[in-house]
């Protein structure tokens, strides 16, 4: 019978270091084409959207979609996991840590394969729940020293920076201004929900890796066009869904700046299809817009551990 696991039982399983070794994975079976991925599908009413969210991972034996309702006052996510060789429903689980751990983690391994090995310094744009696990997977990607973080709230900008620096053994610091986050970082987060850019290029140092995980409307930007055109190498999660969701790079398309060919996907690089950064001076972009493989790859690891650790709630069907 399927296991139902509720928000404190996500969280009482799922780590960042599994997290971001779970999403490295089924990003390399992605870019080897071992799994399927389907573009979010948005179904729109007067009051809310319901979003949806499928894919495969057969080589483990998963097949699952996650689903989530933007209705205020606030969304409700869940995760259903079920066997691809006979279709049985396994798992049903709230996933908005979920989904925070798999974000975060996508950006950790694309600092991982796109960053320079000796990338020190952070600059984050975004001081909400989800900026946690980006500055989570990020710290475990590289060696980071400090942190400075932005954004339009002062207190809430101060009271993240003196929640994340214990946990992360990492000074950080708030900071009055985007352009002060940005200079001179190593690593650039955006975790925003803005629909005008918040980054520019002219910030970015020589040799910079940007991790832009906000904005997943095509209307929508946190980058303007000199991080593209200054971006020797640019990546996303899904091209398909990119091309449906990433303003950053559909309106700098459409007017000629960027091209598709030019676009990569992250699990070619992981899969070693495709290389990444080419010079120690090259500044390489991730846009991550969270593809439903990276939830179907860490529920199905969590249903596991559940199994196992005999957590969470009979289901009779």
């Amino acid at each position: 019978m399927p296991i139902f696991l509720t928000e404190s039982k996500v969280e009482q399983i799922l780590t960042m270091p599994e997290a971001m070794r779970l999403v490295e994975d089924a990003l390399r079976e992605l870019g080897n084409a071992r799994a399927s991925n389907r573009p979010r599908q948005r179904v729109r009413v007067a009051n809310g959207i319901l979003n949806i969210m499928p894919a495969g991972l057969p080589t483990r034996g998963y097949i699952g979609f996650k689903y989530y309702s933007s209705f205020r006052p606030q969304p409700r996510f869940w995760f259903h996991l079920l066997d691809a060789n006979t279709g049985e429903l396994l798992a049903v689980m709230q996933a908005d840590r979920l989904g925070q751990q798999r974000t975060g983690a996508a950006s950790g391994v694309a600092t991982k394969f796109l960053a320079r090995a000796d990338a020190a310094t952070v600059g984050i744009i975004g001081a909400g729940w989800q900026a946690e696990s980006q500055l989570q997977a990020v710290c475990l990607a590289r060696s980071i020293r400090q942190i400075k973080c932005f954004s339009r709230d002062p207190q809430r900008r101060e009271a993240f920076a003196q929640k994340m620096s214990a946990p992360l053994g990492v000074s950080v610091s708030a900071v009055d201004s985007a352009q002060a986050a940005v200079r001179d970082a190593d690593i650039v987060i955006t975790i925003t929900s803005s629909r005008e850019p918040v980054v520019q290029g002219e910030w970015l140092v020589p040799g910079a890796h940007l991790n832009a995980a906000g904005a997943n409307r095509s209307e929508a930007r946190e980058l303007d066009d000199a991080v593209i055109q200054r971006s020797a190498f640019v990546c996303v999660d899904s091209i398909e869904q990119a091309q449906i969701e990433a303003g950053d790079l559909i309106s700098p398309t459409a007017r000629g700046i960027l091209s598709w060919d030019r676009v990569s996907e992250l699990g070619q690089v992981v899969a070693g299809k495709i290389g990444g950064r080419a010079h120690a001076s090259d500044i390489t972009l991730f846009k991550s817009m969270g593809i439903a493989l990276e939830d179907v790859a860490v529920g199905a690891w969590v249903y596991e551990q559940a199994r196992e650790r005999k957590i969470g709630q009979t289901i009779a069907l």
